[in-house]
């Protein structure tokens, strides 16, 4: 079975991107790298030809650190000379970031005012230094304020030529078809990872293929609670040595031969991390091999196929 194209439009933009980007937040976070890794890590992902990296505002320990991402992001890639933000640059890097949420003393707290949403873009220009987000996703509904409020106020700022594409992010089938009606929407980004595939479609992946909307699968490897587990599977191992890879490579590369309108971000403070993940797309997937790798999804621990298999054999049980 051969891949589809290695590279994707952006719907409503003239950017174009590799099928595997750069999830750029745990150069951030709690544990995060020394900088000169961290600058490591994005400079090998845009040598080894990644073009879209994944930020956000509130990648970073807590509101005093608010923005330590996009200046990390947008720091080495004017050192190497790329474009983003509509400035030209050789190569052009689409730089995908995110607001609508707040750090107080490090936790995740929602925050789809208006007022926020704007402020939050506006500071993202300034550090990203750029006139135009490339790519700004809505990064979680707010349950103290109306869904399409907060689409409004995005679509307000792309409307006014400050942000090119507008995309959202843990949003519902039906959230996306709301959002669209006010404006058109270019990406979702929603977890997708081994436990949520080969156990049937995923609804918001089919909604995003027919309505011609990219999906970025965040945590496509399970997580920083999860990876290990997943990279250890003995199932998934077996797959991988057969066809000559490591459980890493092949997972993405599933995503890259199952969902033609999907690019994969996947986490990397590590350079062989980084890698690892631009091979993605030289791993060949014979049918065959896509179904044992399916089995092994299956077969986690907590997966839903295996979870619906013990509900059967319970309920056999209780019969």
């Amino acid at each position: 079975m051969t891949m589809e194209a290695d590279v994707l439009k952006i719907p409503g933009t003239e950017f174009h991107v590799r099928r595997v980007g750069l999830g750029a937040m745990p150069l951030s976070l709690a544990g995060r790298p020394d900088a000169d890794q961290a600058h490591a890590v994005i400079r090998r992902a845009v040598e080894l030809g990644i073009t879209l990296v994944d930020t956000a505002d509130v990648y970073a320990l807590d509101d005093d650190d608010i923005g330590h991402n996009e200046r990390l992001v947008a720091g080495v890639l004017k050192e190497m000379g790329a474009g983003f933000g509509g400035t030209p640059g050789d190569p052009q890097v689409v730089v995908a970031t995110k607001g609508g949420m707040r750090r107080p003393g490090g936790r995740w707290v929602p925050d789809g005012h208006p007022e926020h949403l704007r402020a939050a873009a506006e500071a993202t220009l300034r550090r990203l230094g750029v006139e135009r987000l490339d790519l700004h996703q809505f990064h979680t509904p707010d349950p103290k304020v109306p869904f399409l409020e907060s689409v409004g106020a995005l679509a307000d700022l792309r409307d006014r030529g400050l942000i090119a594409a507008l995309g959202l992010s843990n949003v519902s089938p039906d959230q996306l078809e709301a959002a669209r009606a006010v404006v058109p929407i270019a990406s979702v980004q929603n977890r997708l990872s081994p436990w949520d595939l080969g156990s049937g479609p995923v609804p918001m992946v089919e909604r995003c293929r027919k309505l011609g909307v990219l999906f970025l699968p965040y945590a496509p490897l399970g997580g920083s609670g999860k990876v290990a587990q997943v990279l250890s599977h003995p199932p998934l191992r077996q797959v991988a040595e057969g066809v000559g890879s490591t459980p890493a490579r092949l997972i993405l590369a599933w995503h890259l031969h199952r969902h033609p309108h999907v690019v994969p971000i996947p986490g990397a403070s590590r350079i062989r991390s980084v890698e690892s993940s631009a091979g993605a797309g030289a791993v060949r997937l014979e049918p065959a091999q896509l179904q044992a790798l399916e089995r092994a999804f299956r077969s986690l621990p907590g997966a839903p196929g295996l979870v619906r298999r013990w509900v059967r054999k319970l309920r056999g049980r209780i019969r």
